[in-house]
């Protein structure tokens, strides 16, 4: 996938464009007159547009994290991970700046002329000992929050695995006990071929018996073994049936 179709590059240039439009909006602030209606209004676009970028900074964050747990899935390698990673952390500080800037600006008790001067410098990308030390605390905070994060990821994929095993568990108890199951009719199975051995066997005898017996009655014999029969079956016949 090329960076023009890859998801986080459009995302990113949305979020890029937001925040110069901040930042213009910031300067336009700063030019127009305290206490008046048109500044007020300005303040509490700022700090909506601050809160609205922040969120998709937060979204992109968690695309990320995503993608850091199978890189090769999404075609990226660290080192593309860890470019995504500073993006965001510098993103943050933009507007981290911006509300801080703001907020300074509207605390009338508070002498804002080197934090609000340091803050401007910021925005304008100046060097400025007062913006490193911004960066650093909003560095030390994101870090942290990713901590965080990684720390509930971990406890989550424990708390599935347990599951896990615990099917895994169940699905091996039903299976020996499948397994016991089978080797029982195993048995019955064997037993029964055994008996049908042995009532063949005997069937096999009898029937050569019957046929020895046959041969030497003769045909005046086996008509009387057949009259015999006969008159047993009407016999059993009416035994059955009429009483």
């Amino acid at each position: 996938m090329s960076l023009a179709q890859d998801p986080f590059y459009i995302v990113k240039e949305e979020i890029q464009e937001s925040i110069d439009k901040l930042q213009s909006a910031f300067h336009q602030r700063e030019r127009v007159p305290s206490n008046t209606g048109e500044r007020v209004q300005l303040t509490k676009e700022l700090v909506a547009g601050c809160e609205s970028i922040e969120w998709q900074v937060d979204e992109l964050d968690k695309a990320i994290a995503v993608a850091a747990r199978d890189p090769a899935w999404y075609g990226i390698d660290e080192i593309e991970l860890d470019k995504r990673r500073r993006w965001t952390i510098n993103a943050r500080n933009q507007i981290s700046t911006v509300r801080k800037a703001v907020a300074i600006g509207n605390d009338q008790s508070n002498p804002v002329g080197t934090s609000l001067s340091g803050l401007r410098q910021e925005l304008m990308r100046l060097p400025n000992n007062q913006s490193t030390q911004y960066a650093t605390s909003d560095n030390d905070d994101f870090i942290t929050s990713e901590s965080d994060r990684q720390l509930l990821l971990i406890k989550q994929q424990d708390e599935e695995l347990d599951e896990l095993s615990a099917s895994v568990e169940r699905i091996g108890g039903v299976g020996l006990t499948i397994h016991e199951e089978l080797v029982g009719q195993e048995k019955i199975l064997d037993e029964l071929s055994l008996e049908m051995d042995s009532t063949a066997n005997r069937l096999d005898f009898v029937q050569k018996k019957v046929a020895l017996v046959m041969k030497r009655a003769g045909a005046k014999g086996q008509i009387m073994m057949i009259l015999f029969l006969v008159v047993l079956f009407i016999v059993l016949f009416v035994l059955v049936f009429f009483t």
